[in-house]
């Protein structure tokens, strides 16, 4: 299908895991995708950021996927430091904000745009990795998709977002996996109604309906997919 032909995408985070997957499936459906991580492009950096975008030209999609722990692990909060703090709410909230607003300038100078960033069942409850700044900042970015949502949709733009549930994508949730061991792997797994987790590919489905014209009227949403884990 090419359902998306023509389109332009840029989608942030697709070193592994669940943006290669986003990428993958927009060219399928006829994209132009233009792929960024932090090894090519300083998104939590302004100037950076508009850098690239001008670069790209015209842009139709946004997916908002960088983002992540930054190799970090739970500490107690009361031993929790700036540093630690700010690079999780940095590479996930501040690499949004960035990326939306210089895209926002092309699409509403054109009419339509299609935003869609990925949050995580983190934001919706808690995080799994007892992590608070990524917790804060997935919920953040729930909040950002429903601001923008009312702000962007007169000129044609829908922003929505995507909560996914454990997904093994990268080295980092592979190590959490393994930790828990069999016992909390079977424990976390009958929290899931389908008794399953994630792959990339099921996130990858989600974006390409939120950006496809199948979805022109659905603006200001959250969807979780997560095997059904957030009906517990």
């Amino acid at each position: 299908m090419t359902e998306l032909k023509a389109m332009v995408a840029i989608v942030t985070g697709t070193a592994q895991g669940i943006g290669q997957a986003i990428a993958r499936e927009l060219r399928e459906a006829g994209a132009v995708v233009h792929g960024v991580d932090r090894d090519t492009v300083d998104l939590s950096d302004p100037r950076s950021t508009e850098e690239f975008f001008a670069g790209i030209g015209a842009v139709d999609i946004l997916v908002n996927n960088a983002g992540g722990v930054v190799g970090q692990t739970h500490t107690p909060i009361d031993e929790l430091s700036d540093d630690a703090w700010d690079s999780v709410l940095n590479a996930n909230l501040r690499t949004t904000f960035n990326c939306t607003r210089a895209a926002s300038r092309m699409m509403k100078a054109r009419g339509f745009g299609r935003i869609v960033t990925i949050s995580s069942g983190a934001g919706r409850s808690v995080s799994l990795t007892g992590i608070q700044a990524y917790a804060t900042a997935k919920a953040a970015q729930i909040a950002f998709t429903r601001q923008l949502a009312h702000e962007l949709g007169p000129h044609g733009i829908t922003v929505n977002c995507i909560a996914p549930g454990f997904v093994l994508s990268n080295p980092s949730t592979q190590a959490q996996w393994d930790s828990y061991g069999e016992d909390g792997q079977q424990s976390l797994l009958k929290q899931i109604a389908t008794r399953k987790i994630g792959a990339p590919e099921d996130i990858a489905r989600g974006v390409r309906f939120f950006v496809s014209p199948a979805a022109g009227w659905v603006s200001g949403q959250t969807l979780s997919i997560d095997g059904g884990h957030s009906l517990f």
